[in-house]
């Protein structure tokens, strides 16, 4: 598994940032990533901007193969668009097909990621075989939904986003605070019944939480005929989340001990 943390485009594309941020960064996603359970003789972690000399190459024959006006039609480069973000694409393929260069042995790469990178590996797929790789396949990722009225979580308003480090009292007020189907008081709630297909909470139970099919659907049944209330859900989902994140802390407080294992050898 070869992930790449790609502080170069964080830099590129954040007008605030410097690349001493976006390092940073990316030490604080491999720390998350190691104490999620990968393990150091299968994982390989790429940093963008500290293992360009290990991609420059292929990042220089993908690049060569895709015409600008394939670059702006696909990802909607305009004239103000930097051009280091520009030639971006390029570098984002080459973990595609690293394995070969490092390994000698060409096998097709499978590539977890959301809807919005799509694009990226499209066109990675259409060059692959003039370079004499297979292409790369992809499987399309959910975004776990933000807190607040749809959406993803965003960085940039952190009150729809869970992020590893918050705290407990931060995570409740969060969840507290986060957008729901329910009605505006819980005597008509109890009445009309709310709707879990738009409450973010649900979602919570829905991807994360709650693994058995029938009780996922006794819940989505007791929410629609009022029989529950939104504040017990949030209660509930406020502690599975911190017990969880308690016991994340721990491992990737561990795994500063460790991370150099899994940065990419050459």
């Amino acid at each position: 598994m070869y992930f790449q943390l790609t502080d170069d485009e964080k830099y590129l594309i954040s007008d605030g940032a410097n690349l001493k941020d976006t390092g940073k960064w990316a030490y604080e996603n491999a720390l998350d990533l190691i104490a999620l359970g990968f393990k150091p003789e299968n994982t390989f972690i790429i940093y963008d901007t500290q293992d360009i000399d290990l991609l420059y190459d292929i990042t220089l024959e993908v690049a060569k193969r895709i015409t600008y006006s394939t670059a702006r039609s696909t990802f909607g480069f305009q004239d103000s668009t930097n051009i280091g973000w520009v030639m971006w694409p390029a570098i984002q393929a080459a973990p595609c097909f690293i394995h070969k260069k490092l390994t000698g042995e060409n096998v097709p790469a499978l590539i977890p990621a959301a809807i919005d990178q799509d694009p990226y590996w499209r066109v990675t797929r259409d060059i692959a075989q003039k370079l004499g790789y297979y292409k790369p396949a992809q499987i399309h990722c959910r975004f776990l939904p933000g807190l607040g009225a749809g959406g993803k979580m965003s960085a940039s308003m952190p009150e729809t986003s869970i992020f590893t480090m918050d705290q407990p009292d931060v995570v409740k007020k969060k969840i507290w605070n986060a957008f729901t189907g329910g009605k505006g008081t819980a005597a008509e709630q109890r009445k009309e019944g709310a709707d879990p297909t738009i409450c973010s909470i649900f979602q919570y139970y829905f991807f994360l939480f709650e693994e058995d099919s029938g009780k996922l659907a006794e819940r989505e049944r007791r929410c629609k005929a009022g029989e529950m209330l939104c504040g017990e859900c949030k209660k509930d989902i406020a502690e599975k989340l911190n017990h969880f994140l308690e016991a994340h802390r721990e491992r990737r407080e561990k795994a500063k001990d460790v991370i150099d294992q899994y940065h990419i050898k050459r």
